[in-house]
């Protein structure tokens, strides 16, 4: 079974690099540009690891964390920050996020973060 990812950004670039880098990868992705939208998508497609950005308009990413934790307690989520936001950081590890990567991040290094921890839960 494919695992899926859910690529959460308001910025439509980012959205549609990651996008295209893990379907070349062979995982089924979806697409969210605001918390409402992941949350649907988490409730339909039970997504198996969600890369979300903490600066979205709107609900931010602490709450759209705290609200997919709320939804699936095992999903594994990969936050996304400007660099240097530390507060915003450790809050989101202990609401149980497993890694983050500061922006701009390395394509490649998100890459093999998310091989090795979709792989965790299958």
């Amino acid at each position: 079974m494919t695992e899926k990812i859910l690529i959460v950004d308001d910025q439509y670039g980012i959205r549609i690099l990651l996008n295209e880098v893990f379907q070349k990868e062979g995982y089924t992705t979806f697409q969210a540009a605001n918390g409402y939208q992941a949350i649907d998508i988490v409730e339909k497609h039970s997504p198996d690891l969600v890369l979300l950005d903490m600066k979205i308009p709107g609900m931010d990413g602490i709450e759209i964390l705290k609200r997919l934790k709320a939804i699936n307690q095992e999903i594994r989520v990969i936050i996304m920050t400007a660099y240097g936001e530390l507060d915003m950081i450790q809050e989101a590890k202990d609401l149980g996020a497993i890694t983050h990567f500061a922006k701009p991040f390395d394509i490649d290094e998100i890459r093999a973060a998310v091989k090795k921890h979709v792989k965790v839960g299958s």
